[in-house]
């Protein structure tokens, strides 16, 4: 009776190895593809500061000639970075432009122990509040304000008509009045001069004329 126990016993757990065998044979090659562990920044973060360089860890060592990570804009324009600098299960870049305010996508190609090539992405955000909008023009600066045109002060007619008269005119009254007197004094001269005439001539006996 032991003997026919211990056989049905024996291939039963000959059957249980042989199926975990089975199961654990097809995971076993993917624990050989690289995956990645960690990433600085973090996918999905919003930062509030711009990063000046990106880590990516991995499980395994990484082969300095077959790293490659690369980021780029929301417009997918590509962002200039350094060369990855690999250390052990890390690689990084550095990111040469300060970056501005948007969504960006860090792209990574690294290749397992195997041989197997494996690459991804993911996105992150730089959300910097001290980060300013280009300034706007303001209405003042982009239109032309109107300018009302001042008159220029134009002479009344009575100071218009009373500038002629005072500057050119030879006939006012202060002019009749010198030549009147000119005239008088001419006149006292000759008088005189007729006076002193007579009087010599009555000096010398001669006829007076």
């Amino acid at each position: 009776m032991s003997r026919r126990i211990r056989r049905p016993l024996a291939a039963a757990l000959a059957t249980a190895l042989a199926a975990t065998a089975l199961l654990i044979g097809p995971v076993a090659p993917a624990y050989a593809h690289n995956v990645l562990r960690k990433a600085t920044p973090a996918q999905d973060a919003e930062l509030t500061k711009a990063p000046t360089r990106i880590t990516l860890e991995f499980l395994q060592k990484l082969n300095p000639s077959f790293t490659t990570i690369t980021l780029s804009d929301a417009d997918k324009q590509q962002v200039a970075t350094g060369e990855p600098e690999v250390s052990g299960t890390k690689g990084t870049v550095t990111v040469e432009p300060p970056l501005a305010n948007g969504v960006y996508t860090v792209a990574y190609r690294v290749v397992s122990t195997d041989g197997h090539p494996v690459q991804g992405s993911y996105k992150f955000t730089v959300a910097e509040p001290t980060a300013t909008a280009e300034p706007s023009p303001s209405p003042a600066a982009s239109e032309p304000t109107e300018t009302t045109a001042v008159p220029s002060a134009e002479p009344t007619p009575s100071a218009a008509a009373a500038s002629p008269a005072a500057s050119g005119s030879s006939d006012g009254p202060g002019t009749v009045a010198l030549l009147a007197g000119g005239g008088i004094v001419l006149a006292l001269v000759a008088a005189a001069a007729v006076l002193l005439l007579r009087r010599r001539n009555a000096v010398g006996g001669g006829p007076a004329r």
